[in-house]
């Protein structure tokens, strides 16, 4: 019993697990995430304000795909076993979940303005106008009757937690790979630990970019850190909520922090000096 297969799978996930938790014990000292620099940042008296954003993958932008699939998968889970919506056609829902699909590697693959979203309509309207003069609207919507393929509430499921698994991955690596915005500075980090580099205000511009509709329809944008050093790329991230963010920035870049401490002792020498002048005078 103690050396089945079932029992030697239990050691090794109880492996996997105590050498997790030892490795964490380990390196929770020397690691240091997006999220104990924005607790540092915050219990700073001397920062105000600040921002910290890391690029989310693309993937991303696949959202309402991942909605479609988990509604999808809903719906299929009623009709299989409880036979709620039975009269629905699996492959109505499967054609419908590959036009979201559609759409959404548009939004992802092009970038989108308002200017190009308006001639897209423009021209579909023009086409369904088009082939109505000339009575083919329905044979030209038959077409796409064929597209309709049927999918097992396992197969949604499956597409919704790959969907969210990869999100999820994005998450995770902007733990480690992020830019801290302060008044004073920009901070690229890259990696784990306290590698990182500080660029100074002087030397870099930002610059937030919306103009793909649909991205920011969805509350996307991108923030591109622009640096006086030509030699240096720019740094561009796709960044959610981007107008909660963007007005963080402006913040941010509108102002300079100055060492309290520092402040205080400037202060206090002015004090006293001035002092010292009225006694002489005295």
């Amino acid at each position: 019993m103690w050396t089945s297969n079932k029992m030697i799978a239990v050691y090794i996930a109880a492996g996997v697990i105590v050498a997790g938790i030892i490795s964490w014990l380990l390196l929770r000292k020397t690691v240091r995430t997006r999220l104990r620099v924005e607790k540092m940042l915050r219990d700073d008296p001397d920062i105000n304000d600040y921002l910290v954003i890391f690029d989310w993958s693309r993937k991303v932008l696949y959202v309402p795909s991942i909605i479609a699939a988990a509604a999808a998968a809903m719906l299929m889970v009623l009709q299989e076993n409880i036979k709620v919506f039975s009269g629905i056609n699996p492959g109505l829902i499967g054609g419908l979940f590959l036009g979201v699909i559609f759409v959404n590697l548009m939004v992802e693959e092009y970038r989108i303005s308002v200017k190009v979203l308006i001639i897209v309509v423009i021209s579909i309207g023009f086409l369904l106008l088009w082939l109505h003069l000339l009575g083919w609207v329905l044979p030209f919507l038959r077409l796409f009757k064929g597209l309709a393929c049927s999918v097992s509430s396992t197969g949604y499921i499956l597409i919704t937690l790959i969907g969210l698994f990869t999100i999820f991955l994005s998450w995770i690596k902007g733990l480690f790979f992020y830019v801290t915005i302060t008044p004073n500075y920009v901070n690229l980090q890259e990696g784990p630990t306290e590698s990182g580099e500080h660029i100074g205000r002087e030397d870099y511009n930002t610059v937030v970019d919306t103009e793909d509709f649909l991205e920011r329809l969805m509350g996307f944008g991108r923030i591109i850190i622009i640096f006086k050093d030509m030699k240096r790329p720019p740094v561009a991230l796709l960044v959610w909520p981007i107008q909660k963010k963007a007005q963080m920035l402006e913040s941010v870049r509108g102002k300079f922090a100055i060492d309290l401490d520092h402040h205080q002792a400037q202060n206090q020498q002015q004090n006293d000096s001035q002092s010292e002048k009225n006694q002489q005078q005295n």
